[in-house]
């Protein structure tokens, strides 16, 4: 599925910054019929900026299927970044096939709050006896660093991170290029302000006028106060949020790992009755595993 919520192109001289999610399940992989709409993997997110620069967000589940198709293509060089390193955000690496590859390189950018560098939170995947092969032993060549709470450039790209209000903390992320404006904030509960964590306020401000804003949207209203700071927001959260922020798009992210199609459908539908009714032109959506989105 391919989804456009960016502004009109000008020209092929132009290219649209494109995101696409390879998991957007939260906690912990799931599988049945209930879930395949939206899809089981967690959390993998790729974004290409319009000069082909390639960055990975998290290694979740679906980067299994990512790194099939970048060895397809033969895709040997790009950026991951870590929002954080719960499990359901590291527990696909080892099966990222690129990184068996002697030809890749891999620029590793990790969250500078946690409590392990970057290099452990993905060595720790791989650590003895929960997998057979070590580290080490892995072909592919890294370079790792901290990110710079002032933001960066990759290639065509400037992102800048925030830290997220979530247990063990961790990092959300805006890409900008051309005018154009991608925020993900995964894992990140607007309700609590855990350590290190921002307010609403804040994560307004730093979302301020994007074009797609994907958010945490893992309990529903009625669900929240039995969750109340395990670290995730409700899609009425996320909703009142890219109110605030005044977004052109939001992305509903992070799916419980009981919700099924039926029941994140529903809450799609509501989230655009709402927005509608508050008088807002917001495309609300809910994020299918395989979607593509153009800005």
């Amino acid at each position: 599925m391919i989804y456009n919520c960016g502004r009109p192109q000008a020209g092929l001289e132009n290219k649209p910054m494109k995101i696409k999610f390879w998991g957007a399940r939260g906690s912990v992989p799931v599988s049945g019929r209930q879930y395949m709409k939206y899809g089981g993997s967690t959390a993998c997110v790729e974004v290409r900026s319009g000069k082909d620069d390639l960055v990975i967000i998290d290694a979740g589940t679906g980067i299994r299927a990512l790194g099939k198709e970048l060895a397809a293509e033969a895709r040997n060089y790009f950026t991951m970044l870590f929002t954080h390193s719960h499990w359901d955000h590291v527990i696909g690496f080892p099966f990222f096939a690129p990184i068996y590859s002697k030809k890749t390189r891999i620029r590793m950018l990790g969250c500078s709050f946690s409590s392990d560098p970057v290099r452990e939170i993905v060595a720790k995947t791989m650590q003895p006896p929960g997998f057979p092969v070590k580290f080490d032993e892995i072909e592919a060549k890294f370079e790792f660093s901290s990110v710079c709470s002032l933001g960066w450039d990759i290639g065509a790209m400037t992102v800048k991170p925030v830290e997220l209000s979530h247990p063990n903390q961790g990092l959300g992320f805006r890409f900008e290029e051309r005018g154009r404006s991608f925020v993900f904030l995964t894992d990140n509960e607007l309700a609590f302000q855990h350590p290190g964590g921002r307010t609403p306020a804040d994560y307004a401000a730093f979302a301020r006028g994007a074009d797609l804003l994907v958010h945490d949207a893992d309990y529903t209203g009625e669900e929240y106060p039995r969750r109340r700071t395990w670290g995730h927001s409700t899609w009425e959260q996320a909703l009142d949020l890219a109110l605030s922020a005044e977004v052109r798009a939001l992305g509903l992210f992070h799916h419980n790992q009981d919700r099924s199609d039926a029941e994140v459908d529903r809450i799609a539908a509501e989230c655009s009755r709402r927005a509608l009714k508050a008088g807002s032109r917001l495309k609300c959506f809910a994020v299918k595993e395989g979607m593509s989105v153009t800005l």
